[in-house]
């Protein structure tokens, strides 16, 4: 264990800022009668997409179906999405951070990362001093709390950020990040999913501390990059900078999908599959993006892929069209009675929507009309979160999800009450 330590405090000063019930902070924001109040955001037939901490207390979760919240706590207050709204208090929070430096990178709608290193001089205050100048202009100017993390890196600072909600202000220094994360579930580190955080339990690692306090050797064995890199990171190690440009455009998108228990079904793995494709398709349509290409894998218990790549005869950002041309070659790579834990897809090859061309051979007006359909699908997921509408495809996967979550005692959407799109 003898990496986890850091020399100094503050090698780097990586700040992380969440938006405490963001939306609803908003909905307050503008309405300050519902303050102290229970609320949720979402449609009439739909599911919640936020709540407040007074909501929370009463036992209502993210995903649970409005007609649900107004039948048992008839007392909540139902507000509509305002999406227009957050996206204006979003930008104007994330200025106010820029006053104390240019080095934001912004993560989400109430989410962003902020390079401090070096700034205390300059702004004649200590880090924590800083951040509490950040909390009050924020709080004063918009009327909204704030969560603050400090730390070495970005896995830190989101560890730092969620410590105490809400309006909570945490400096996690480098000598004492094994004390935080000896307090800090596993399953509660950033980008370590339930499947994987399942299986690092039966691993006998617990915590983040049993995690961080791996060798490199035994984390290369067992997992991927991308856990290398959070491993790393635990261990005060920056792998990931500060971006504070907007990504406006990609050359790949991936997108992959862990799934406990492992399944050799061919129906399930392709509704994983259509899971991915739905999820990528999702992020290229959003930076105006089609692929000429796609390489896609399933991944066995042993850790190893059965792949293929796919030429797509007409650049494509719509699901159900790159997911005719995966059914059509899936039993090229699945092996019957084999178990499958993971399944993925890359778009490659990248074009922007504007360069798009006419397949003269395929049905244009059909075309056309999906592109229409996937435009409306967009409007409709803004405004009331991702994944409100689906792929019919997708559903088999859905549906296990839900089972294991309700299995785990761990459920925290519902999403048999949202709307499907069958095409």
């Amino acid at each position: 264990m003898p990496r986890l330590l850091s020399v100094r405090s503050f090698p780097r000063a990586i700040m992380h800022m969440d938006g405490d019930a963001f939306f609803v902070s908003v909905e307050v924001a503008k309405n300050p009668g519902l303050r102290g109040k229970p609320a949720v955001t979402g449609s009439e037939r739909g599911i919640v997409s936020a709540l407040s901490y007074e909501a929370k207390a009463l036992g209502i979760t993210r995903g649970m179906p409005i007609y649900q919240v107004k039948k048992k706590f008839p007392s909540v207050i139902v507000l509509p999405g305002d999406y227009e709204s957050y996206v204006e208090y979003s930008q104007k929070m994330f200025d106010i951070v820029r006053r104390y430096t240019e080095m934001v990178e912004e993560y989400s709608i109430d989410e962003c990362f902020a390079d401090l290193t070096g700034w205390r001089r300059p702004l004649k205050m200590t880090y924590r001093q800083i951040l509490e100048n950040i909390q009050k202009d924020i709080s004063d100017e918009l009327d909204i709390s704030v969560s603050l993390g400090l730390a070495p890196t970005k896995v830190l600072a989101k560890v730092a950020s969620k410590w105490v909600k809400p309006r909570g202000l945490t400096l996690i220094p480098g000598k004492l990040a094994h004390l935080f994360l000896a307090k800090t579930p596993i399953e509660k580190i950033w980008g370590i999913g339930p499947n994987t955080s399942r299986f690092l339990l039966q691993k006998g690692v617990k915590t983040a501390y049993d995690f961080a306090s791996k060798d490199e050797a035994w984390i290369k064995h067992h997992l991927s990059k991308p856990y290398e890199e959070i491993w790393t990171e635990l261990n005060c190690e920056v792998v990931h900078d500060i971006d504070p440009n907007p990504k406006i455009t990609y050359s790949s998108i991936s997108k992959t999908k862990t799934f406990h228990p492992p399944s050799s079904n061919p129906e399930f793995l392709l509704s994983e599959l259509s899971r991915n494709v739905e999820s990528a398709c999702r992020k290229a349509r959003h930076y105006k993006l089609e692929t000429r290409k796609i390489f896609y894998f399933l991944k066995t218990q042993s850790f190893s892929y059965h792949k293929q790549d796919l030429a797509i005869p007409s650049p494509t950002n719509i699901p159900s069209k790159i997911l005719s041309y995966v059914e059509k070659d899936f039993l090229k790579i699945h092996r019957k009675n084999t178990l499958y834990r993971a399944t993925g897809i890359t778009l490659c090859d990248l074009i922007p929507e504007k360069n798009r061309q006419v397949d003269l051979f395929g049905d244009v007006e059909r075309t056309e009309k999906l592109v229409k359909i996937f435009e409306q699908v967009d409007t409709v997921e803004r405004k009331f979160g991702i994944n409100s509408v689906f792929l019919a495809s997708t559903l088999k996967a859905k549906r296990e999800k839900e089972r294991n979550e309700k299995r785990d005692g761990n459920r925290e959407s519902d999403d048999k009450n949202r709307d499907l799109l069958f095409l």
